[in-house]
């Protein structure tokens, strides 16, 4: 896979995390555990494992819920960013990991692209209600779609 495509993954599924904090983790395990993904020599190994596979589906599906909820913490403050922050970071390395690359090139892009993902998708979410005037709930839905065929589509690509 060309260089550039490598960026660009990693950018990408970190701005999924951006999104949805743990849909991210959850699709690259599941990548991982399929194989779509090498990480079996690197030092993310664990991504493959059924049990990873496991916490962070059950993770996703309960963040997928809980972000229905009017008290959903916005995720542009620090409770919601960092977690976006860091989880990018692992998805990012383990798009550069599975290609022989920099683990931490492939870190620094994924948290980059979650701090995007996290800002752009709230702005985006926000303008959508007001300029639609419709519930925030479908533009939710709709953003949890976006997340989750971005993040498929991101890791197939290998």
């Amino acid at each position: 896979m060309p260089y550039i495509a490598i960026l660009i993954s990693a950018f990408a599924i970190g701005f999924v995390c951006g999104l949805r904090a743990l849909t991210a983790p959850a699709v690259v395990a599941w990548a991982a555990h399929l194989n779509w993904i090498d990480l079996t020599n690197t030092p993310l190994r664990f991504m493959t494992s059924t049990v990873t596979v496991a916490v962070f589906t059950l993770l996703a599906i309960g963040e997928l819920i809980a972000d229905q909820l009017p008290s959903a913490p916005n995720r542009t403050e620090l409770s919601g960013l960092i977690p976006r922050i860091l989880l990018g970071g692992l998805c990012g390395a383990c798009i550069f990991a599975s290609q022989s690359q920099s683990i931490v090139i492939g870190s620094l892009l994924g948290a980059a692209g979650a701090v995007a993902g996290a800002f752009g998708g709230f702005q985006a979410r926000t303008m959508l209600v007001k300029k639609m005037k419709i519930r925030d709930f479908i533009i939710a839905i709709l953003e949890d779609a976006i997340a989750i065929g971005a993040g498929i589509f991101v890791v197939s690509r290998f």
